[in-house]
């Protein structure tokens, strides 16, 4: 079992091979440019940047949880779905997972960092990855993100385990020089009253008292004398003490006790940030923020991820970046972005977004073949049909009935990724066409046989117009 999941680090299973070789022939090469959408698998567009040109990279990519998602958009015009299964186990998630890996290292400046999210299914397993693909003594931290404050038990189920309300978010460097911007979260009521329970009679400023002692002794340079009768190593210099005293900043608690000095509370920049963070939250249902996407992160979450370890004008890149949350908070905190994805939908979303802050992100797609198309998730492929005749894709999730979606002038349409269609299909459509009280409907495939065209026909003579059109004929834009 250690041999297998050690050659997953090193070979990536061969369909996924064969999928690169296919976009590598549709996608153009790229110069980063700042600012922009790509639309493709970010193992090939991350191939065509130079190396050490992006300063933080964070990646929130599909979890190996086995799970289907599917989205409704926020105007319900759009679904899409989420292929999150990987039907190769743990070795094909994470063989994929580690060729994206390299290539975000590669594109790291010296100084930069990079986060990955996840979660329990495949934490243990990428972190493996990450200290191979980055070096172990480039670990910084793992996170622990709270994102929901309560979970419904399934104890009345007779679950045997407990409830999960945590993602794992690893931080890596690239280097000792690394940017960090140490961050601070605001004292608590009850820290204060604990540590600061000492308040100035004249000015009512809260203080604690902290030690002034040396630690170190002489090994490490520090001054040994007498303050208020007790002898001691001390870390400021004798002129220095002596300043602290006559300003009121040394108290000396009881005869005999050791100085200490006065941290006011006021001049505090707060407690420092630890690996739990628990003060942000998912976005709940009814969240102005929310968009509908389901892996949807909140804005201030990617905000002190982008602060902690970047400055103004660098470059933030997310490899995955769905709905965009990446790039919104980049935008907003003075720096530069790049977001890349491979569904088409979600860069037009992507787009739609940012324009709202009065950005025109430049966007990048490959021109689409009909292999391509051929390898689009389900409900990816009706949308992109959908799109090409001016329509939208049926807003049930499930029981279309028989309709994938609807033109502008509410024709149903059909849609199915496949080749030679045959006769039945086109009946049934016929069918639901008559159930929807309709006279006319599109069918869409990838080709059709003899017998599709003739059943065509004969619902024409039946009164039903059913228009076969081929992926081909979408992708040079004929329709009629």
């Amino acid at each position: 079992m250690e041999n297998e999941i050690a050659l997953c680090f090193h070979r990536a299973p061969d369909h996924f091979r064969s999928r690169q070789r296919v976009i590598k022939e549709i996608m153009p090469s790229y110069d980063m440019e700042p600012n922009a959408i790509y639309c493709g698998d970010c193992l090939d567009v991350l191939k065509k940047f130079q190396d050490k040109s992006v300063d933080l990279i964070y990646l929130d990519p599909p979890f190996f949880t086995n799970k289907f998602y599917e989205v409704i958009w926020n105007d319900g015009a759009e679904i899409r779905a989420f292929g999150d299964r990987w039907k190769g186990g743990i070795n094909h998630y994470v063989s994929w997972m580690v060729e994206r890996l390299e290539q975000c290292h590669r594109v790291l400046k010296q100084n930069g960092s990079l986060f990955v999210h996840c979660d329990f299914h495949a934490s243990h397993y990428l972190k493996v990855a990450l200290d191979r693909v980055f070096g172990e003594t480039n670990f910084r931290n793992e996170i622990v993100w709270k994102r929901a404050r309560t979970v419904k038990g399934n104890f009345g189920q007779k679950s045997k385990m407990l409830g999960t309300n945590t993602d794992t978010i690893l931080f890596y460097a690239k280097s000792d020089s690394s940017k960090f911007n140490p961050a601070y979260m605001p004292y608590t009521t009850g820290y204060t009253d604990s540590f600061y329970k000492h308040i100035e009679p004249k000015t009512g400023r809260r203080y604690q008292l902290i030690s002034m002692t040396g630690p170190g002794g002489a090994s490490k340079g520090n001054p040994k004398y007498e303050v208020m009768g007790v002898t001691r190593y001390w870390r400021y210099s004798k002129e220095k003490m002596n300043e602290l005293i006559k300003q009121g900043m040394v108290v000396q608690t009881s005869d005999g006790a050791v100085p200490r000095r006065k941290q006011y509370l006021d001049e505090g920049k707060g407690v420092p940030l630890q690996t739990l963070w628990d003060d942000i939250h998912s976005l709940e249902s009814f969240s102005t923020e929310r968009l509908g996407y389901p892996t949807q992160k909140p804005i201030a979450l990617l905000e002190r991820i982008i602060t902690l370890a970047s400055n103004k004008g660098d470059m933030v890149l997310d490899p995955f970046c769905g709905c965009g949350t990446t790039i919104v908070a980049a935008q907003k905190l003075g720096r530069k972005w790049i977001g890349i994805d491979v569904s088409r939908t979600a860069c037009k979303l992507m787009t739609k977004r940012m324009r709202t802050l009065g950005v025109s992100p430049h966007i990048l797609m490959g021109d689409l073949t009909e292999k391509e198309l051929l390898k689009y998730p389900p409900f990816e492929f009706q949308n992109w049909v959908c799109e090409k005749l001016g329509g939208r894709i049926s807003q049930r999730k499930s029981g279309d009935m028989g309709i994938d979606g609807w033109t502008l002038d509410m024709k149903p349409i059909q849609v199915k990724q496949s080749e030679d269609v045959g006769r039945n299909p086109i009946d049934n459509f016929q069918t639901a066409i008559r159930r929807a009280n309709k006279k006319h409907g599109i069918f869409v495939a990838f080709s059709f046989g003899k017998g599709a065209y003739e059943e065509a026909a004969r619902a024409k003579n039946d009164g039903i117009d059913i228009k076969l059109v081929t992926t081909k004929e979408l992708l040079v834009g004929k329709t009629d």
